[in-house]
């Protein structure tokens, strides 16, 4: 195909993908714009057009050709990978970044639809991203349980080995489950060591438990 006639098959259509791909990238670049993440306004923005402009030049180059238009989205895809690789950091044991890499991931199969002319495909998913983008955390809240984990060690007199009981038997009403890790005797204390799992927001409640426990001769948590 010649210059000439690819200028000539530049249609309005492509005009409004183009413009559409620029309030998808917008949208979805001001939520990790705000957040101050790696990838912001400008990448997302320019991640969703790029993919749209690959997508129609794919198939307006091989003139039809849904296999060459396929071959080329799927060299985009690949190309997507690795910005999306990029963003994500290891720290530790703590990951970031996946949200971002999934954002772009999925402006830039927003970008291809919209370059394919699935306009409802689109914008269906923009929707369905900006749900989860903005009241994910919210959703979270009320149908997933947080849980996290902490390790208690409290010292009991030697002659009230009983209070243990008490106490594990009250504690079993705050937490979801524990496992005791240690146990040390000396000539007049008993000190236990338990790993306990429970929920986040019980936590204060946990806390209250165990300070006001007037048996307990010393705690750590």
């Amino acid at each position: 195909m010649n210059w000439e006639s690819f200028i000539s098959n530049w249609e309005n259509i492509d005009i409004i993908k183009m413009a559409c791909s620029l309030i998808a990238g917008v949208l979805l670049g001001i939520e990790r714009e705000v957040k101050d993440k790696a990838a912001g306004f400008k990448t997302i923005t320019i991640i969703c057009l790029g993919s749209t402009l690959f997508t129609i030049l794919s198939y307006k180059m091989g003139e039809g050709d849904s296999e060459d238009a396929t071959r080329i989205a799927s060299y985009v895809v690949s190309g997507i990978g690795f910005l999306g690789a990029g963003v994500i950091f290891k720290d530790g044991v703590t990951v970031s970044g996946l949200t971002t890499a999934g954002i772009i991931w999925i402006a830039a199969a927003i970008g291809m639809s919209l370059g394919f002319g699935e306009f409802i495909i689109a914008f269906a998913f923009l929707l369905c991203s900006f749900l989860v983008i903005f009241f994910g955390n919210y959703i979270s809240k009320i149908f997933i349980t947080k849980k996290t984990y902490k390790i208690i060690r409290f010292t009991i007199p030697k002659n009230q080995v009983s209070v243990r009981n008490e106490i594990i038997e009250k504690l079993e009403k705050l937490i979801i489950s524990y496992e005791c890790k240690s146990i040390e005797v000396d000539e007049e204390n008993i000190s236990y060591v338990y790993e306990i799992v429970f929920k986040i927001k019980d936590i204060t409640l946990i806390e209250e438990f165990l300070i006001h426990q007037d048996k307990i001769k010393k705690l750590t948590f």
